[in-house]
Order: C-alpha cells, then sequence, then structure tokens
C-alpha cells in the first residue's frame, strides 16, 4: 500500500508514553464508531486478537511499516494516521453519493502499554478497542508486531484492515444499526445474541471491503498483494481459526464473529461491489450468511 508522503488523518490523539503532544481533529462533529463488540473482535473478552495468515515467505508488497524501535513505531503511527484519513475521505464522499447525508469522523487513540477510557482501563494485551463512552476508538501500536510474530499476519494491509474494521462499526453507529442491535440484546437469548454478534461482524467486513473499493478506485494506492493480503487475514480471524489455535477445537454455536469462509465471502463481496446496498446482513437467513 502506497501511504508515504500522504496526508494524515488530524483526527489522533497520540497518548504514547513520550509520545509528544496530544492532537485532535479540528472543525467538524466527531462521531461514534460505535460497539464495545469490538473489544472481543480485537482481543478483549475472549482474548480474540485479529488476524493469522497462513503464509509462508517473502511478500509481494513494499516493506510494511512499524517496528520494536521507536522510530519504527513513530512510522507505523504516521501509516496508521494515513490510513484513517483515507477511510474519512472515502465515506465522506460514500455517505454524500449513496446515502444523500455527512459523515462524522471518529478520533483515534494511540497509547501504550496502558490506557484509561471511558469503558475502565484497558492494557495492550486487549487489543485495538472501541470505547462507546467516549466514542473513540483505541489502538496500541504493538499490536502490529503481534500480528506480525505470533500470528504471522505481516504486511501494512493487514494493520489496514484492522483500522478499516473499526471505522466500519463506526459506520453502522452512523447509520443507526448499532443501536438496533443493542436495543435487542436484552430480549435475546445467548444464542441468539451469538448470531446478532456474527451478523453485525459480517456486515463490517463488508463495509471493509466496500473501503478497499473505493479506496483503490479513488486514490489508487493499493499494490499488487494487498488484496490477497487482506483475503488472507479475513481468513485468519474466522471464530473456527481462532478457535482451532486457541483450544483445538471448534465450537459453532459460539462464534460471534463468522467463520472463516463467511468472513473472507462478505469482504469479498464488499470489494467486488463497492455498494452499501448488498451488505444487509440482518435481511437473510443464517444458513445463508
Amino acid at each position: 500500500m502506497r501511504w508515504q508522503g500522504r496526508k494524515k488523518s488530524t483526527n489522533i490523539e497520540d497518548r504514547r508514553r513520550g509520545g509528544g503532544a496530544v492532537r485532535t481533529g479540528a472543525g467538524g462533529s466527531i462521531g461514534a464508531i460505535v460497539i464495545y463488540l469490538l473489544v472481543t473482535l480485537l482481543g478483549g473478552d475472549g482474548s480474540q486478537v485479529l488476524s493469522q495468515l497462513g503464509q509462508d515467505g517473502a511478500s509481494t508488497t513494499a516493506p510494511a511499516p512499524g517496528g520494536t524501535a521507536q522510530g519504527g513505531e513513530d512510522e507505523l503511527a504516521e501509516f496508521v494516521s494515513v490510513v484513517l484519513k483515507d477511510t474519512e475521505d472515502i465515506w465522506d464522499v460514500l455517505f454524500r453519493e449513496q446515502l444523500q447525508r455527512s459523515y462524522d469522523e471518529p478520533v483515534l487513540v494511540l497509547f501504550s502499554q496502558q490506557v484509561q477510557s471511558r469503558c475502565g482501563t484497558a492494557s495492550s494485551a486487549t487489543g485495538p478497542f472501541y470505547c462507546p463512552g467516549d466514542e473513540k476508538l483505541y489502538i496500541d501500536l504493538s499490536f502490529y508486531q503481534e500480528l506480525k510474530n505470533r500470528f504471522r499476519a505481516p504486511g501494512d494491509f493487514a494493520m489496514a484492515f484492522v483500522v478499516a474494521h473499526e471505522v466500519a462499526h463506526h459506520v453502522q453507529q452512523e447509520l443507526g444499526i448499532m443501536n438496533e442491535v443493542h436495543a435487542q440484546r436484552s430480549r435475546l437469548s445467548q444464542a441468539q445474541n451469538n448470531e446478532l454478534s456474527v451478523r453485525l461482524e459480517l456486515q463490517a467486513d463488508f463495509l471493509a471491503g466496500v473501503w478497499a473499493h473505493h479506496t483503490h478506485k479513488m486514490k489508487g494506492v493499493l499494490e499488487e498483494g494487498d488484496i490477497e493480503e487482506a483475503i488472507r487475514v479475513t481468513e485468519a480471524i474466522g471464530d473456527d481459526a481462532i478457535q482451532m489455535q486457541s483450544q483445538g477445537y471448534v465450537v459453532p454455536e459460539s462464534f460471534t464473529h463468522g467463520s472463516s469462509e463467511q468472513r473472507k465471502r462478505w469482504f469479498a463481496k464488499g470489494l467486488r461491489s463497492g455498494d452499501l446496498r448488498q451488505g444487509d446482513t440482518f435481511a437473510i437467513p443464517a444458513s445463508q450468511l
């Protein structure tokens, strides 16, 4: 993914130790990315971190950002900021052109080791998460190394997918989908709640695919291998893949995010179509998800 020298988002708060001044977005209203479910998705409750890339060998893309040294982490912070800016640009256009409304941009907080949010204290082990209480997304950049080293998911577009999927939940919030889902939860059984979560997450995968479609179309910044990398990541983060890795067996009725096949298929559908109208995962039978 070509990102060096490109415009960065101003909707960043840098709370890293020694990370310098806090930066926030100027102008416009700041919307909600929404969903504490993302804590689960990316490593919170259940320790479900994102991605497991089943590919060995050299990458066909340009060297990815990141590193253990402060210089490498600062570079990764710039990369994440560029990706966030891309999501802002793309969703602003899509909201105006496809939905005839404005898009409120989320804020992303960078932290190191531990952070305090209105949802409580979180550590880097939580993984990237969103706090609905303060409407901010939190990422410890060491998560990139977690993807690369523990889950064998190197590459800049793997991390870009993490950001895009999180922002997709913000899109769901903007559209009122998140409120509808949360309003139903108290009336449902655990099994029904799990199915609802799967529908929500598959739709977010679809929306991340929509973002990738339009990012390539409008900006032409994706490189050879980026899409293949994203497809492999969606396969690696399926509930079945994560459960097999963590416990050695699969419990389908406990799925909250969808199988590897489902997640790959919905991301690919968004990537092919770029059409928000094709992503209603709540309107089809569970057997067709």
